[in-house]
């Protein structure tokens, strides 16, 4: 029995011990989480005193200045900071909603050859030779307005841009209004669809070559670019096609700017009429950054000219190719009808003496290669033709034009661009043969 008498001790005591440790260790588990907690307070007590020091430099103390001082990470520390400061700078509307001022001042020097006919932006090259012209123009400038912010309507994200120029016509003396509307729209994206309103390209038409010399009216105007904005509803639904490659089906209701479909003061026709257009763009791409697309597209409407309905249809294909690291193919090819209410030749309509009335059939494009030769430097050369049947037309008219060009850009500063272009335009007039005209510009960019 004495024998026993440990054991049965410590039978009773291990029970007790053990029901005894584990408040002692969520005692000790607590008292290491508050030590973890009050070092996080100190680290961000100390943080806060270095930001309330910096507040309290003196208001003139510039980024540069201040980076310019002490070790590489507090020059980081510094700027990052500035950039936060920027990054909660914003424009509000009365709505309280942030919108961004973005646009460029652009700035041209130009000069035309004597077939410009006086025009400072000449699309086409005149019959007859008038004066060269030369000068200074910020009018291709462009100021808008963008938002996009997280509102959302059925669960999709809008967003909204409206910009303007100062172009008013052709010339520096023109009855235009100064201040022109460009482009407007209000889009609702969700994660496949997507719904606009708006005024913008054809739907067909998405593309632009790149240039700065042409902006009042897009480059390549009269020469294979359809372009003018005009207002419009879109749709847009995505299919995905495996992770590469995607699908989007576009169809838009857009109504057309008639006026501009012949200069033939005979032929009165109705101001504004209903089109419906197509657009089916096919996407794939081949890693980050290369990538192929092609789109076929059409538009559909009738004008209503001196109590007469006259066809207009089209049918277009474009696409964007970047097969090379150094280099980007893009453009468009068109067929059709009675199209020149798009920014064309006003030549769409055409009248004969024994009374017909027939749309002129057409058809253009243009293409461009764009080539990066280094980090802020490119090169791009493009061209397009657009060319009407010549038996729709009057032994006045023009047969076709043509245009090419090159520009060379250098990024002289992030939002700082000067841009060297060439371009000559051919006119093929019916009766009286071929004319050329010359352009040469030298713009400065400031984008913001």
């Amino acid at each position: 029995m004495p024998r026993c008498l440990p054991l049965l001790v410590c039978s009773a005591i291990l029970p007790a011990v053990a029901s005894q440790s584990p408040p002692v260790d969520r005692i000790l588990e607590r008292l290491d989480r508050l030590e973890r907690e009050n070092d996080s307070l100190r680290k961000e007590l100390q943080q806060l005193k270095t930001e309330v020091a910096a507040w309290r430099r003196p208001a003139d103390t510039s980024t540069t200045a201040v980076a310019a001082e002490g070790t590489p990470t507090e020059r980081l520390d510094v700027v990052e900071r500035r950039v936060d400061e920027q990054a909660q700078t914003k424009v509000e509307a009365a709505q309280k909603f942030p919108i961004k001022v973005s646009g460029m001042l652009l700035a041209n020097l130009y000069r035309n050859t004597r077939f410009a006919n006086g025009a400072d932006n000449a699309t086409t090259a005149s019959r007859t030779p008038g004066r060269a012209t030369a000068g200074l123009s910020f009018r291709q400038s462009v100021v808008g307005l963008e938002y996009t912010g997280g509102q959302t309507v059925w669960g999709g994200r809008v967003r909204g841009s409206a910009f303007v120029d100062f172009y008013e016509g052709n010339t520096e003396n023109t009855l235009y209004a100064p201040v022109r509307l460009r482009t407007a729209s209000l889009e609702t994206e969700w994660a496949n669809r997507s719904v606009m309103v708006g005024m913008e390209k054809p739907l067909f038409s998405q593309r632009d070559p790149t240039s700065f010399s042409f902006v009042g009216v897009s480059p390549l105007t009269s020469s294979g670019n359809l372009w003018r904005w005009q207002p419009q509803i879109r749709f847009e639904q995505r299919v995905h096609l495996g992770a590469p490659t995607t699908l989007r089906l576009q169809g838009a209701v857009l109504q057309t700017n008639e006026e501009s479909s012949t200069a033939d003061t005979r032929i009165a026709v109705e101001r504004r009429r209903p089109s419906l257009e197509g657009r089916f763009e096919l996407e794939h791409k081949f890693g980050e950054s290369r990538a192929f697309a092609i789109a076929p597209g059409f538009h559909w409407s009738d004008s209503h000219v001196l109590g007469r309905t006259v066809p207009s249809r089209l049918f277009s294909i474009d696409w964007k190719a970047n097969p090379l690291p150094y280099l980007d193919l893009s453009g468009i090819f068109w067929s059709g009808e009675n199209v020149q209410h798009f920014g064309a030749l006003r030549q769409g309509l055409t009248l004969f003496a024994d009374g017909r009335l027939i749309g002129v059939h057409s058809k253009g494009g243009w293409a461009q290669a764009s080539i990066p030769i280094a980090p802020k430097v490119s090169v791009n050369l493009f061209s397009g033709i657009h060319d009407d049947r010549n038996r729709d037309l009057l032994p006045a008219a023009i047969g076709a034009n043509r245009s090419g060009g090159a520009n060379l850009m250098y990024r002289l500063a992030p939002n700082v661009i000067l841009s060297l272009e060439a371009l000559q335009t051919r006119t093929d007039y019916l009766n009286s043969g071929q004319r050329k005209n010359n352009r040469y510009d030298l713009s400065v960019v400031y984008l913001f």
